[in-house]
């Protein structure tokens, strides 16, 4: 068994685990990086899902290394593509001009501009990257994680990875039952939490769909048609209950706040103005939008190449997959389920190609870096959550609970965010929630587990509950949540503390904040904004 020590060990190469690597080196310390698949990015390359961002992030609202990130991408664009000239004088380039965010862009390019990112800490050797390593056990002494081993999936030997501080930013924090750090998952009943919106009785394994997304381009004359897949009669005929009797699979689904039955468009390649800024997500989404727009990560019309297709990226309603969680079940369930999804995500390709009639569409497995064409990892919207010294509820950032109270400011605050509260339907059954959500801050003891010591949560298992991930696990958001871990990982190991004494001592928890704000990390939302 190889052995391997480094001041921080991040777990997971995801939005969060890199932000928190970036942060850790930048603050001292050297850091051992962890990632299962042979991407890092996570949500942003791994899993095929471009950035949801709140419409006033070009103004503030995210850190600075978070800004940075985007303005990566924009460059890479201009240097690297044949951009036209209107295309490239835009500040604010948006390359697949589409309606999420004002920077829907290719996983590739995110892959690559992360990647530069970190080059210049992989070339001093304080950074070392273990790609295609599962987290597969830890050993605890007490309240302390003493080591983690890890398994190459591609030779199968094992390596032990020792520190004094862990940051787990793994997709579904994988680290937490390994280490017997307590945890939830699922909804909190209503008599735990008071939310308005959570159910009587809670229910661990009632979590939000996770969707296996893909890339397509459109090209009139071909017939690009898959196999047929195998389990496609089954996803053809599927009718769960949120969609009222129809079929899941094609352009039907229930609006994400009334529950409607909506048809969204879908007319792929349509003309495209590109001297027009990025269009902004309206309520009455999917109804008027075309499908095709929603995530596309090139825009046709930015480029000067003739005759080439637009890309875009499949993160639809009739993707979720309602079968049953992909953890917190034994190996070969999860396995199963994420067959399932994989299946259903092939089975609304063939229907595109062959029932909508669009034989022209193409997979791009060479967008998202895989044969099959769908993306590398499934997109999980729901983590197992830490129970943590402070915990965000429904009532700090619902715009119905605090009736007119605006943003809820935290003492403990590392950082900013804002979105809807916005849960896909669920595997327990429920159909979309929604709702109005002022920006918020991240509190401290929402990354700081109750009882161990040197475990930081650093990506979507922070301690929100099932409906307060709702907003809290988008991309900007989880970057900022990696880098406050990541600063106060280094920030505890310069100052021979740890986390919990930063939280509950006024100065240390000063300190570590004016380092945060030094670094470009925003605590606050401006007060003199209407929101």
């Amino acid at each position: 068994m190889t052995e391997l020590n480094a001041d921080v060990i991040v777990l997971g190469a995801g939005v969060g685990g890199v932000a928190a690597a970036l942060a850790a080196l930048d603050g001292g310390s050297s850091v051992i990086l962890t990632e299962e698949t042979d991407w890092i990015g996570g949500q942003l390359t791994s899993q095929a899902v471009p950035p949801d961002e709140h419409p006033w992030i070009e103004q503030f609202g995210a850190t600075r290394e978070y800004s940075r990130f985007r303005a990566g991408v924009r460059d890479y664009y201009r240097r690297n593509y044949p951009l036209t000239a209107v295309a490239a004088s835009q500040a604010a380039l948006n390359p697949g001009a589409g309606r999420v965010s004002g920077l829907t862009h290719e996983p590739r390019v995110a892959l690559a501009v992360l990647e530069a990112m970190l080059a210049p800490w992989v070339a001093s050797g304080k950074l070392t990257i273990l790609m295609r390593n599962r987290l597969v056990r830890a050993h605890v002494d007490g309240d302390r994680v003493t080591e983690v081993e890890v398994l190459d999936l591609i030779d199968g030997g094992t390596t032990r990875l020792r520190s004094g501080m862990f940051v787990d930013a793994t997709e579904i924090g994988e680290l937490l039952p390994l280490a017997g750090i307590e945890y939830v998952t699922g909804a909190e009943s209503q008599t735990d939490t008071g939310e308005l919106h959570a159910p009587q009785i809670a229910a661990p394994q009632n979590m939000q769909s996770v969707s296996v997304c893909f890339a397509m381009s459109h090209h009139p004359g071909e017939d690009n048609t898959i196999e047929r897949p195998r389990d496609y009669e089954y996803w053809r005929d599927y009718r769960p209950g949120a969609w009222g009797g129809l079929p899941q699979l094609g352009f039907t689904a229930p609006h994400r706040i009334t529950h409607e039955l909506v048809t969204m468009k879908f007319d792929p390649n349509p003309e495209f103005d590109p001297a027009v800024g990025p269009t902004s997500v309206d309520d009455d989404l999917p109804a008027r939008t075309n499908a095709w727009l929603f995530r596309r990560v090139l825009a046709r019309g930015h480029l000067t190449t003739p005759g080439v297709s637009d890309i875009t990226l499949v993160n639809w309603p009739s993707i979720d997959y309602l079968g049953g969680n992909l953890f917190e079940n034994s190996a070969e369930e999860a396995a199963a389920h994420l067959e399932a999804a994989r299946q259903q995500s092939l089975s609304l390709m063939y229907w595109l190609q062959t029932e909508a009639g669009y034989p022209g569409l193409k997979l791009r497995g060479d967008v998202v870096g895989t044969r099959d064409g769908l993306a590398k990892a499934a997109y999980h919207r729901e983590s197992r959550r830490i129970l943590g010294l402070e915990r965000v509820v429904e009532q700090d950032v619902s715009a119905l609970d605090r009736d007119g109270l605006g943003v809820r400011g935290w003492r403990s605050s590392v950082g900013i965010g804002s979105y809807r509260i916005d849960l896909h339907p669920s595997t327990g059954g429920d159909n979309y929630i929604d709702i109005a959500a002022y920006p918020f801050e991240i509190p401290l003891g929402a990354l700081i587990p109750q009882r161990v010591r040197n475990v930081i949560a650093g990506a979507k298992n922070i301690a929100t509950t099932h409906i307060t991930n709702g907003c809290y696990r988008l991309h900007p958001v989880e970057w900022n949540i990696g880098e406050a871990a990541g600063r106060l990982a280094a920030f505890c190991l310069r100052a021979g503390t740890e986390p919990h004494a930063v939280l509950s001592t006024d100065e240390t928890l000063s300190d570590y904040q004016r380092t945060l704000e030094t670094t470009g990390v925003q605590l606050h939302w401006p007060r003199l904004h209407s929101y």
